[in-house]
């Protein structure tokens, strides 16, 4: 949807937007945030309590079970706010709340049968796309180790699974084999060094799996997808306030989001450079985020997992590239691309990310060891 929405499409906002208001008037409904799942509205209101809030329609190609978000969205941020009234911080944290229709729903179906949901805005807060330096890593950490921490005493079963096999990559990996088996691969130097990347690493893509099933690391919740541009920050204070974007938490392992915010945010180069031999792994931010993070998070981390740290950092880039490099093969079907070789231009990014990480895995595996 554009910015300048058509006229028709702003007086049917506005009627979506008024079954969530409780008081006030809406004033303006806007395109809102840069999510590539869900379509985001910034909705204004008229009222002295209130003046904002997020409208959103779930896309239901990916999130094939709304209300399960919905009810797992309740489930965890009450629990967020009940914890946060016993034990209140000694600064600024917040967690969006869930906003419900005026016959009490949490969420409401236009005549198209699309699926709405409103919930609370962060007034005065931003996010960034790129990590700044060495302050602002140790801020995503700590958003990130507060939000598992404020969660670490909920049990998992109580949330459903959202999305079966996300950041599972022994399942990403079969789906990997499956395309291959399917296709003839056009041969060029940078598919080979991929084939031959992902073949190297075939056994050891199981392991985060492995110490699940043998009871090494528990499962619990985790947020998903904990890209450094979900953290919101206090414009005055430009300390991390909220993490956002809560679809995605679900029952798993908190390694998968710690080594994928580590993977996000420590490649300074981006996910989307062309310049993929220049990609390299900064292991001061790295040092920032367990920084920020385990300050918080060593309240419910025990041994094993600080042994898995490593692995899950390495991982998780692994996992990208192979995510990327099996869509690719597969004819570009999963991630939006802008051009046929995208999805390879991608990949080796994140390949060669993995091989920075694997060429370090000594410093890193002494930051890790210094923090403890």
């Amino acid at each position: 949807m554009t910015e300048n929405l058509r006229t028709q499409d702003t007086d049917n906002l506005v009627t979506i937007a008024d079954q969530f208001t409780l008081q006030g008037k809406v004033t303006a409904v806007q395109s809102f945030g840069s999510g590539n799942i869900n379509d985001t509205f910034l909705v204004t209101l008229d009222s002295p309590s209130e003046q904002h809030f997020v409208l959103q329609r779930i896309n239901t190609q990916v999130f094939h079970h709304p209300q399960l978000i919905m009810q797992n969205t309740r489930i965890f941020t009450e629990h967020i706010h009940e914890r946060l009234q016993h034990t209140p911080l000694n600064r600024r944290w917040e967690v969006p709340r869930v906003l419900l229709t005026k016959d009490a729903q949490d969420h409401w179906r236009d005549a198209d049968g699309s699926f709405w949901r409103a919930i609370s805005f962060i007034e005065g807060s931003q996010s960034f796309d790129t990590m700044h330096d060495r302050s602002h890593a140790k801020e995503i950490g700590y958003a990130l180790g507060m939000f598992h921490n404020l969660i670490s005493d909920l049990p998992p079963e109580k949330l459903a699974d959202t999305l079966e096999g996300f950041h599972i990559t022994p399942v990403y990996l079969q789906h990997y084999d499956e395309v291959l088996r399917k296709t003839t691969p056009r041969q060029s130097p940078e598919v080979n060094y991929c084939l031959q990347f992902v073949s190297d690493r075939q056994v050891w893509a199981h392991v985060l799996e492995n110490a699940k099933a043998t009871g090494d690391l528990p499962l619990r919740l985790m947020h998903g997808d904990p890209k450094i541009n979900n953290v919101m920050f206090d414009t005055a204070t430009q300390q991390a306030v909220s993490v956002v974007d809560l679809d995605t938490v679900k029952p798993g392992l908190v390694h998968y989001d710690i080594g994928d915010c580590l993977r996000s945010g420590c490649n300074r180069a981006g996910e989307e450079t062309e310049q993929w031999e220049s990609v390299h792994f900064d292991t001061d931010l790295c040092q920032g985020i367990l920084q920020g993070y385990l300050s918080v998070a060593k309240a419910f981390l025990t041994e094993n997992d600080y042994a898995y740290i490593y692995d899950a950092i390495r991982l998780l880039a692994f996992e990208l590239g192979l995510r990327f490099f099996a869509d690719y093969l597969a004819g570009n079907v999963y991630f939006k691309v802008k051009h046929p070789e995208h999805n390879l231009a991608r990949a080796l990014v994140q390949f060669k990310l993995t091989e920075s990480i694997e060429s370090q895995e000594t410093t890193i595996r002494n930051i890790i060891q210094d923090m403890k």
